[in-house]
């Protein structure tokens, strides 16, 4: 799917879960709703908000070089 290495499989994992949550942002934006599932999850604890996104950023450009090896 994303790679074969444990390292791609997880920054894939990462890249679509991230892909998801701005998903539910936006349709949240129509809602007038907070769909932001990562503060759902971790709360309203900025540090750990801004950890998972450095993750799910660095996640995605582990897949665009690993996109690019290909």
């Amino acid at each position: 799917m994303f790679g074969k290495s444990f390292l791609g499989m997880v920054a894939g994992v990462l890249t679509v879960v991230g892909a998801l949550n701005w998903g539910l942002i936006g349709v949240g934006v129509f809602m007038n709703r907070d769909l932001n599932v990562v503060r759902m999850i971790v709360g309203t604890v900025p540090a750990a908000e801004a950890v998972v996104y450095i993750l799910v950023g660095l996640g995605a450009v582990v897949v665009l070089f690993e996109s690019m090896k290909r």
